[in-house]
């Protein structure tokens, strides 16, 4: 459970700020959406795979 005091003189909005940042650092609402159908552990693998090469040719095309 998050709990975020508000602090003297602080408004509101700062508060759920801090509130929205602390609740996106969790990692819940990934999970859910992760978890809201299914998907065959092979397919997970395969989209790994393809994002870290992904990732790999955008360094490597950054470097020159």
């Amino acid at each position: 459970m998050l709990i975020v005091k508000v602090k003297e003189n602080e408004t509101i909005d700062k508060a759920l700020k801090r509130f929205k940042k602390k609740f996106e650092k969790t990692g819940v609402l990934k999970a859910i959406r992760n978890k809201s159908y299914y998907e065959k552990p092979s397919v997970v693998r395969r989209n790994a795979r393809l994002r870290s090469i992904y990732k790999q040719r955008m360094i490597t095309a950054e470097r020159g």
